[in-house]
């Protein structure tokens, strides 16, 4: 089911050029303009040290998440979807395996802080970019399906950690977000 799928959504990858353009533009741009947007956040002028703790436990979230992605790579060694004939590729190959994507982590462990902060507006805006980046690594043949979902659970479950033991407030919190 997973390669079905994967190959449905890779389908109209080479089909146009403004949707390829497109894509190709969102999987190489996308997790940094999530990241500049994370930063934009810091001199929001609503609910100032709220959102600027929201704005480390994201950074701190996409990092665990990336952590945990490198634990998960020694153990499971899986083809990239374009190796396997499953995908055509429309991108530059890349070097590491294909699950979980980090791509996914990241930009998903993103919402997740913020939505876990209860800053549902900022979540959703940051969950269509999510979004998008997650479909494009799909449609441009670098990931399978699974590979996006696991990725996109890696990032929650960063998110989750941190926001269980960075709590707002605390010294150390109370520190970092009156910088600026």
């Amino acid at each position: 089911m997973d390669r079905v799928t994967t190959q449905w959504i890779n389908s109209f990858a080479g089909t146009n050029v403004l949707v390829d353009t497109f894509m190709i533009a969102t999987t190489k741009f996308g997790v940094p303009i999530l990241v500049v947007l994370v930063i934009a956040q810091w001199w929001s002028t609503v609910n100032v040290s709220h959102v600027r703790h929201t704005c480390i436990a994201a950074g701190l979230s996409f990092l665990v998440g990336l952590a945990v992605n490198q634990l998960i790579l020694i153990f499971i060694h899986r083809v990239r979807p374009y190796d396997a004939g499953a995908s055509h590729l429309i991108i530059s190959k890349s070097a590491d395996w294909s699950f979980p994507s980090d791509h996914a982590t990241t930009s998903i462990a993103i919402v997740a802080a913020f939505a876990f902060r209860g800053l549902p507006r900022r979540a959703l805006l940051f969950a269509v970019g999510a979004l998008l980046v997650c479909w494009s690594r799909v449609f441009v043949g670098i990931h399978y399906l699974t590979d996006v979902l696991g990725g996109g659970l890696t990032g929650l479950v960063a998110a989750a950690l941190v926001w269980r033991f960075y709590p707002e407030g605390s010294r150390l919190d109370r520190f970092v977000t009156s910088i600026l």
